[in-house]
């Protein structure tokens, strides 16, 4: 089994740049925006931009845990995190969800409970709609700049934090249709708007804390880049087949582990080689995929059941020398090669050619005199398959 990371540092710190940059200016808009909501709001009577600009404060808040996360996730792995700390991204985007869906029911039951008591409630002035609409410009260009990042960088974070801008887009729009509405004597659309806000930020707050919890309980990648590395894997001259693929995500990257059928009588290196092979390929041609381990496999391990029992390497060769002390020609064996398959084991004997130069015999009737004499021995020992005999 080998298991082991391509690190590349230079790509990292870019994306960390661009991830804080892009975060910061977002920052500075929600801030402005939030306040400016807020304050608008408390001085034209409209609840709806109350609740929408502290959906803005909200994505505040949330820039700053994507910042947090961001600096802590780009790091290397280390002994703590032997696979990394993308994780602090994934358990970021649940604080980002649990988050939303605490300021949408905030938001809902203050609606609810102002439009059981209309006296609470005033006609919203003029301003309320031009901050509205300058929200409505200012969050979708931020949308598209972020989210530009984060396809970019396959950041499922930046892309939460993208949509959460766009979802403050679309609720300013709400909050222009309620205004708007309130203005003309229809007193309960402002609150109506309120609460279309406070949905729509519970959605992206389920949505967000859903798709975050299956990646903390590993939940594999979506079929077709499964079958996107299935392929790549296949396309890897010296493998056979391929079972038990598993993948899994960390933060933006992914993790996979596959088990190979290589040709059972590969040498170790080879096999090695092989796997190298694999890994390499999937970590190149895949993007988020940065570990892969590559389990080798000389025979389908799903289809045949292992036998742990079988003996191995000193234990076998002490019951074959007992078992072929008789024959002298045992003691000129230069190397054994064993391959444990389909829960047996096959055995090579190497021998030097010279062993077959007897003056009385042919050099076919002393190979034959040996293959009997070995194929006894493999007889009378429960674990062997065979015994090959091999002169070089």
């Amino acid at each position: 089994m080998h298991m082991k990371t391509i690190s590349n540092t230079e790509p990292r710190d870019k994306r960390l740049r661009e991830t804080v940059r892009i975060t910061i200016i977002g920052a500075v808009i929600d801030a402005i925006l939030g306040f400016l909501k807020i304050v608008v709001g408390y001085l034209s009577h409209s609840q709806a931009l109350i609740a929408d600009g502290i959906h803005s404060l909200s994505d505040l808040a949330t820039d700053a845990i994507v910042l947090y996360a961001s600096k802590h996730a780009h790091a290397e792995a280390d002994d703590d995190h032997p696979y990394g700390h993308g994780r602090f991204e994934t358990v970021a985007t649940v604080a980002l969800g649990v988050a939303l869906i605490g300021v949408a029911v905030g938001i809902g039951y203050d609606a609810v409970f102002r439009m059981l008591h209309q006296t609470l409630i005033s006609t919203p002035g003029a301003w309320a709609l031009v901050i509205a609409a300058i929200s409505v410009i200012s969050k979708e260009a931020i949308y598209r700049y972020t989210l530009a990042v984060a396809e970019k960088y396959n950041s499922n974070l930046l892309r939460a934090n993208a949509w959460h801008s766009r979802s403050d887009a679309i609720s300013s729009i709400i909050v222009v249709i309620g205004v708007a509405g309130s203005m003309f004597g229809l007193w309960y659309l402002d609150g109506i708007a309120a609460i279309g806000v406070a949905l729509m930020i519970a959605k992206i707050g389920w949505d967000l804390l859903k798709e975050s919890m299956q990646e903390l309980v590993d939940t594999s990648l979506e079929p077709d880049r499964v079958a996107a590395i299935h392929k790549t894997i296949l396309n890897v001259d010296g493998v056979e087949t391929l079972h038990v693929l598993r993948t899994r995500k960390m933060g933006s990257d992914a993790l996979v582990d596959v088990h190979i059928q290589v040709p059972p009588t590969l040498s170790v290196s080879e096999g090695h080689y092989i796997s190298e092979t694999v890994r390499r390929t999937v970590i190149n041609q895949i993007d988020e995929v940065n570990d892969v381990m590559v389990h080798i496999d000389p025979e389908d391990d799903e289809a045949v059941n292992e036998d742990i029992h079988l003996p191995l390497r000193h234990q076998l060769i002490k019951k074959l020398e007992s078992a072929w002390q008789h024959i002298d020609e045992s003691e000129e064996i230069i190397a054994i090669g064993l391959h444990y398959l389909n829960n047996k084991i096959e055995v090579e004997l190497y021998f030097p050619v010279l062993l077959l130069e007897h003056p009385s015999k042919t050099i076919l009737e002393q190979k034959h005199r040996l293959a009997v004499e070995f194929k006894l021995v493999a007889d009378s020992i429960d674990e062997v398959e065979s015994i090959k005999l091999l002169f070089q």
